[in-house]
C-alpha cells in the first residue's frame, strides 16, 4: 500500500501532536505540509514539516488527504465551522488513530483524530472531526457527536451524550447518563454530575456554570 500525502490544517500544538502520531504510521501517511492563514508562519517548519501557506493552497494538492488540527476552548465551534467552509468530500478527510489507542471496534467518523492512550471500551459510534487527546476514556453506550474535543485525560462514564462541538477540558470527568450540550465547555478537572446546557461553560467540583469567567 502506498502512503497517501497528508496536509495538516493548522500549524499549532495539535498539528505537532497529530504529526507525531502520523509518523508512527509511515505505511499509511506521508506528511506533506501544514496550511495556516497566519502569514507569520508561512515558510516555517513544524517539527520538520513545512508550513506551505494559507488554506488556498488546498487547491494545489487535490490528491492529498486533509486533517483538521484546530482546537480552542474559547472557540469550540471553530473546527466544524472551518471544515464546513472547506466543504471537502469525506474521502479527503484523514482519520488518524495513534497505534497506542484502543478503539474496540468503534465506528469513527471522517476526520477524527485519536492520540496516544485513548481508550474506547466498547463498539460505539464517534462523530466526524472529533479530537481525543492523550489518555481520553470513552465508555459503554456513550454518544459523541461531530466536532467534539476531548483534552487529555477527559473521561466519560457510561451512556453519556456529548453534543456537537462541545469541549471537555483536561482531566474532566462526566458522570454516567449525563448530557453535555452542543458547544458547551467543561473546564479543566471539572466533575460533571448533571446535564450541561448547550453553549454554557461549567467548571469546578462538582461542576457549576461560570458567568463571565474562563474555564
Amino acid at each position: 500500500m502506498t502512503a497517501r500525502p497528508l496536509l495538516f490544517v493548522g500549524a499549532g500544538g495539535l498539528a505537532r501532536e497529530t504529526l507525531a502520531a502520523v509518523r508512527l504510521l509511515p505505511e499509511r501517511w506521508q506528511p506533506l505540509g501544514a496550511l495556516d492563514d497566519s502569514t507569520a508562519l508561512h515558510g516555517t517548519l513544524i517539527d520538520g514539516v513545512p508550513v506551505l501557506g494559507g488554506l488556498d493552497h488546498l487547491a494545489s494538492h487535490p490528491d492529498a488527504a486533509v486533517v483538521m488540527c484546530v482546537a480552542n476552548a474559547r472557540r469550540p465551534l471553530s473546527r466544524l465551522a472551518l471544515a464546513s467552509k472547506l466543504d471537502l468530500p469525506d474521502e479527503r478527510w484523514a482519520t488518524i488513530v495513534h497505534p497506542a489507542a484502543v478503539t474496540s471496534g468503534a465506528s469513527l467518523g471522517a476526520g477524527t483524530v485519536l492520540l496516544a492512550g485513548v481508550v474506547i471500551t466498547t463498539p460505539l459510534s464517534i462523530g466526524r472531526h472529533v479530537v481525543a487527546m492523550p489518555h481520553v476514556l470513552i465508555t459503554h453506550d456513550d454518544e459523541v457527536s461531530d466536532g467534539v474535543t476531548f483534552a487529555g485525560r477527559a473521561s466519560l462514564g457510561g451512556s453519556v451524550h456529548v453534543g456537537e462541538s462541545a469541549y471537555l477540558g483536561q482531566g474532566s470527568s462526566v458522570r454516567e447518563g449525563v448530557k453535555i450540550g452542543a458547544g458547551a465547555v467543561v473546564g479543566m478537572g471539572a466533575v460533571v454530575l448533571q446535564d450541561v446546557p448547550a453553549g454554557e461553560t461549567w467548571a469546578g467540583v462538582p461542576a457549576r456554570p461560570l458567568r463571565g469567567e474562563s474555564a
